[in-house]
């Protein structure tokens, strides 16, 4: 036995649902919302590489409704050690901000991406740039260094 079925076309006539359109914008909206971090708090993470875990980076952020503040101190084990301040903006669980910091007596800036998972603060990694002769972050790249949350002091 043979079962035939056939759908007739809408004569390219648009058909919205418009109740199933607004439940998923507001579903969306509330999961963005469960995941953005809480607004006017301090938040603080460390993370160590090198060949034995020598070098640390200390980043600390404030957040303050979709506006970041902090510091990043890369404090490695026999090098010059970058320390600087962030300002920034956030948006969702993303941050995108300029790192003003001095390293052997000289001032720069360069722009850092991360993102809030949880208790991680996640980052993009920085790339050389051989034309300006500068590290930069790889925007093309995933937030692959990860950051572990610490008590702030």
């Amino acid at each position: 036995m043979a079962l035939l079925a056939s759908c007739k076309g809408t004569n390219n006539k648009r058909i919205t649902d418009t109740t199933n359109t607004t439940s998923i914008s507001r579903d969306t909206q509330a999961t963005a919302a469960l995941n953005a971090p809480n607004s006017n708090m301090e938040y603080c993470f460390f993370y160590t590489d090198g060949t034995h875990a020598q070098d640390t980076t200390m980043v600390n952020i404030h957040i303050n409704h979709n506006k970041v503040t902090g510091t990043i101190n890369w404090l490695p084990k026999e090098k010059d050690a970058r320390k600087g301040t962030l300002n920034g903006t956030l948006t969702g669980n993303t941050i995108n901000a300029v790192w003003a910091f001095n390293q052997e007596g000289s001032a720069d800036t360069m722009h850092v991406e991360f993102r809030l998972r949880g208790n991680a603060l996640a980052q993009k990694p920085y790339r050389y740039n051989t034309k300006t002769g500068r590290q930069q972050t790889d925007n093309t790249a995933s937030y692959s260094v990860l950051y572990h949350m610490k008590n702030c002091k």
